[in-house]
């Protein structure tokens, strides 16, 4: 058995054989399934995540390192995400609201709102963004990861929407003029399913 899958096999395999060989190249933690999924989205073009998740190069390498140490996944197959400099307080209030309502305070979940931070700059529901291949996946990670986040959304609004809706609500801004969103006519474009 090859110690390192070589990257020129991702050429010409499809998203279901990439996420197969991720798995079983992976380490046994509890995110391999979601880190998998995307991945296996990047590397066939599918989702807006940019180049290394929206990591910085020294902790993809180490979370590649953790959860895939044989395989060696060139970044040529992750698409750069357009510069977002002018959207960079966004991005630290919603690291704020993940970071409070995180599991635990280890390098992986730091991994885990950085990446869900710049999933959330696309421009499409979350979970297409990110390169999941269905609403429970992106599920799972806030369940594995943000418990609490699952707790507060107990009306399963959709979680891009709810992130922001969360922000909204911790500046005191209240933009929805419906007294509530059973009655709201946009009711279905926050609740509705996305898959």
């Amino acid at each position: 058995m090859n110690a390192v899958v070589e990257t020129a096999n991702f050429d010409s395999l499809d998203k279901q054989a990439i996420y197969d060989r991720l798995i079983k190249a992976s380490t046994g933690f509890k995110n391999n399934h979601i880190l998998a999924t995307m991945l296996a989205s990047r590397c066939v073009g599918e989702g807006d995540m940019p180049a290394r998740l929206g990591l910085s190069a020294k902790e993809y390498e180490t979370l590649m390192a953790v959860h895939f140490p044989m395989v060696s996944l060139p970044l040529s197959f992750m698409a750069e995400q357009t510069d977002l400099a002018e959207r960079q307080d966004e991005a630290e209030e919603l690291s704020v609201l993940l970071s409070t309502h995180a599991l635990d305070d280890t390098e992986e979940t730091h991994w885990m709102v950085n990446i869900l931070v710049a999933g959330c700059m696309g421009g499409s529901h979350l979970w297409e963004d990110m390169g999941f291949w269905s609403r429970k996946n992106l599920s799972k990670m806030i369940q594995d990861n943000f418990p609490a986040l699952v707790t507060k959304n107990d009306k399963d609004m959709k979680w891009k929407k709810f992130f922001y809706k969360q922000l909204c609500i911790a500046e005191g801004i209240y933009v929805c003029r419906s007294p509530s969103c059973e009655v709201c006519p946009d009711y279905s474009d926050c609740f509705s399913p996305e898959e």
